[in-house]
């Protein structure tokens, strides 16, 4: 199952101070950002049976879709996804185990997100699952 790890945001006449205290860095292996200059386009599907990923919003908003294939060579049309909203507004990080394939669309222009991995790019690679961005979410509803 997805978890959330909630954050603070404590802000005052200096400014914002956005912290993740109970996010702990065990485990990880490389961090990326992902950059959506355009809220029309969808991300994904891509998903790992043995990689774990955190997923935080650093600026602007995402709606994240997570789904477990039940056959990860031909997944079940009928798969119900956990979908999520985060953005800049509030501190939060979704913590995604090993065995979720995800797809993302941005909620404004410009958004940027975080995302921690445990799992080197060598060996992420060779666990690496894509399927339509059509399956699962009727995208246009977001």
């Amino acid at each position: 199952m997805v978890t959330v790890i909630d954050g603070e945001i404590f802000r005052d006449h200096r400014g914002v101070i956005m912290s993740l205290n109970d996010f702990h860095l065990e485990g990880v292996e490389r961090t990326y950002t992902i950059h959506h200059p355009d809220a029309s386009v969808v991300r994904g599907w891509h998903g790992h049976q043995h990689e774990r990923k955190w997923f935080h919003c650093i600026k602007g908003g995402f709606t994240m879709a997570f789904v477990q294939p039940d056959d990860w060579e031909n997944p079940s049309p009928d798969l119900k996804p956990e979908i999520f909203h985060i953005s800049d507004q509030k501190s939060q990080v979704l913590c995604v185990p090993a065995g979720y394939a995800n797809c993302l669309k941005a909620t404004e222009p410009g958004s940027i997100l975080q995302v921690w991995s445990d799992k080197q790019l060598p060996v992420a690679l060779l666990d690496s699952w894509r399927y339509p961005a059509s399956n699962w979410v009727d995208w246009d509803q977001f």
